[in-house]
């Protein structure tokens, strides 16, 4: 969809986002097929179903955020938003729009596989802490060693993409709870530079964060399907 701005066809997924939305595909049609079977579970598995579909949107709808925050990011070569030409400076703020919407998509799909992975892996992660996250999810499965397997590759895939999850985090939590996080380092700036310019921020490295962000997104959806398609095949 976002593609069309930019003169490009629709996405044909390839590569490992292809292999996220396989799995995702193949799990949600095993939730079909039980719940044609006419199982007691009819109900749980229809919240595993739709979930699955609703996620599979979800990562379209990242995927296309990311995308349109790189090229306008491409598009940005001035130090500071003063001295942007007005076109410049409304590619910043397409910029701006679409790389905030994709980090705050990008946490909000970890917690609904967080949510969906804690139902069909059976966790009990609300006895942990009620209102938890992807990452509370992970700690849970470390700790109590529940589905060591499926934990241990998605712990180890969290720490090999440590660093720009932690930015991002932090931005989305200023942007969430404090103020517009691209006016964080400007109020840092001001205070430390004495009313000169704020310098922009490092966008090259916020897209690149971005774009690292998407590969954990899509290897954790990945490792999640797979390892739950076969959780219940095998029943």
């Amino acid at each position: 969809m976002l593609r069309a701005m930019f003169g490009e066809p629709p996405l044909v997924p390839t590569g490992r986002l292809a292999d996220a939305i396989n799995e995702m595909w193949n799990f949600s049609r095993l939730m079909n097929e039980r719940i044609q079977t006419g199982t007691p579970s009819e109900g749980k598995l229809r919240k595993y179903h739709i979930g699955t579909r609703g996620l599979i949107g979800s990562l379209d709808e990242l995927e296309q955020s990311c995308y349109a925050a790189a090229q306008f990011a491409s598009r940005i070569s001035s130090t500071a938003v003063g001295q942007m030409s007005a076109e410049e400076q409304l590619d910043y703020h397409r910029y701006v729009y679409f790389d905030k919407n994709g980090f705050i998509r990008m946490f909000s799909l970890l917690d609904k596989l967080g949510t969906l992975l804690n139902d069909v892996l059976e966790l009990e992660t609300e006895r942990m802490k009620p209102h938890f996250s992807y990452f509370t999810v992970l700690r849970n499965m470390r700790l109590n060693r529940k589905h060591p397997a499926l934990g241990q590759a998605l712990d180890e895939l969290k720490e090999r993409y440590k660093s720009p999850m932690n930015r991002l985090r932090r931005r989305r939590n200023v942007e969430i709870h404090l103020m517009n996080s691209e006016l964080q380092d400007d109020l840092q700036q001001s205070l430390q530079r004495h009313g000169e310019e704020p310098v922009l921020e490092n966008v090259a490295m916020q897209a690149d964060d971005m774009r690292q962000g998407l590969e954990l997104v899509i290897e954790s959806l990945v490792l999640s399907y797979q390892y739950c398609y076969r959780h219940w095949n095998d029943r």
